[in-house]
This record gives C-alpha cells, structure tokens and sequence, in this order.
C-alpha cells in the first residue's frame, strides 16, 4: 500500500527488530519487501549482536535494496562489564561479526551504541571500549552516560562512576567517534551516490535527501525530485552532513 503511494523507502522498526520471528525471520521478510515494485530502499533498527544470524547477513550481500547500513549496538567493549550489563555478547564475539557482515557487503555504513560510566567500570574497561571503536570504525554513533534508575539492579550495584569521570569519559569517547564519523563522510567525496531526496532544505533552491548510509545530503535542485533517487556527486563533507551537485537530471 506504501508503494503504491509511492513511497520509495520502508524503515522496520522495533526495539530489538532482527529478532522478527515471522516466517524466515526478519531476513525473510526483507525478501519479500525487495520484491514489491517500487519500493527501493529497506533499513531496519535497532538489532542486536545476538539476533544478526546467517540469513540476515546473506540478505545485506543479496539484496541491493536492503541499504548497506547497520546499527548495532555493543555498550561497551569491556567483557566485564558487559556481563554485567548482562549483555550477552564479548568484545570479540561483536568484531568478529561486524566482521563476517561486512565480508558480506563491503561497503557497510556501522553505527553503534554505547554506555559509559556503568557501576564498576574501571579505567582499563574504559579503554577497552576505546580500543573496540577503533577496531570497529564506525561511520555513526549514539553514547550516553549511565544515568541511575531507581529499582533497576545496576541502581543497586557497587562502584557507581562519579560524574565528573562519566563526563571525563564521554568527552574522549566522542572525540573519537566524531573523528571517525568526519572520516567516513570525507571518503565519500568525490563519489557519485543515489540520494532519496525527502523535503526542501532550509536555503532556497535547496533539497534534502538521504544517501544509501543513511548521510543527510543538500543540493541545489528543483522541489519536483522530492521522492526521487537521484545521482549526486559529492562535492564536500561535514560531521553531520554531504553536500553536492546533481549528476543526472533524474533516475
């Protein structure tokens, strides 16, 4: 029904989405939605290590609908603490299989989550979590502090993290992340990129779009190719954005 009103991308959308247990799982259902006219773009979010199974990481290598763009969080990269985060996933396990996804496409945009200043995370976790972003290199990320919630077991833990060291931790934590990110943004200048353009942008003559990893990406361009992929080519990059001129009139 969404393609039929021509909408060009679907998002699917659950707390922990990749354990979808309809028939075949949630990579069989992304199969089935790349198979209605139409519809060009598929993503999903949130998922978890523990759910990305074999026939999910064969549909990024199969499907060129599904955009090559993963979200999955891993909090942290010390085994310590993430089993006391009850998480049920190591450090290794997480980039081992970030690993296996991206021998299955290449190209794969990695976004992640992360805590920290979780109860008991010592200077050494600390690092670790460090150590595991550069290992991973992400093109995105979301990290928070732990923040202390009444009748949750972490509330009652030993080891609460004062503030000024969960504020300490953070800083260097993004620093890192947004190193990576303006990384990955620049790599794409220069390339040629189908972008989904959504709405006007905030200049006149501009619009807005999406490219394939998820970037917001700004043209000068008319309103008529809102809801069209179009080509661009990508002229500069910044933290949080793409900018570009079109490459073709249309596609």
């Amino acid at each position: 029904a969404l393609a039929d009103k021509g909408v060009r991308e679907v998002t699917l959308l659950g707390q922990n989405v990749n354990a979808f247990s309809g028939p075949g799982g949630l990579a069989g259902l992304v199969r089935q939605i790349a198979r209605i006219p139409g519809l060009d773009r598929i993503r999903y979010t949130t998922s978890h290590p523990r759910d990305m199974d074999a026939a999910l990481i064969a549909a990024h290598a199969d499907l060129p609908e599904l955009m090559p763009y993963l979200h999955l969080p891993v909090q942290s990269g010390s085994d310590r603490i993430l089993k006391a985060m009850n998480r049920a996933h190591t450090a290794d396990s997480y980039l081992k299989l970030i690993e296996t996804v991206r021998a299955a496409r290449p190209d794969l945009a990695l976004s992640g989550d992360f805590i920290v200043g979780f109860p008991g995370e010592r200077e050494a976790d600390f690092e670790a979590t460090l150590q595991l972003v550069r290992e991973a290199g992400y093109a995105s990320a979301f990290s928070f502090k732990y923040s202390r919630r009444p009748g949750t077991p972490a509330a009652a833990m030993p080891g609460q993290v004062d503030e000024a060291v969960k504020e300490e931790r953070l800083a260097r934590l993004n620093a890192l992340l947004d190193e990576q990110q303006v990384a990955f943004n620049q790599s794409q200048v220069g390339r040629v990129l189908p972008v989904l353009f959504e709405k006007p942008g905030r200049h006149p003559g501009q619009l807005s779009g999406r490219s394939p990893y998820l970037q917001a990406v700004h043209v000068t361009g008319p309103a008529e190719l809102i809801g069209q992929i179009v080509p661009v080519r990508i002229e500069s990059a910044a933290k949080m954005s793409l900018a570009g001129a079109l490459e073709l009139e249309s596609a």
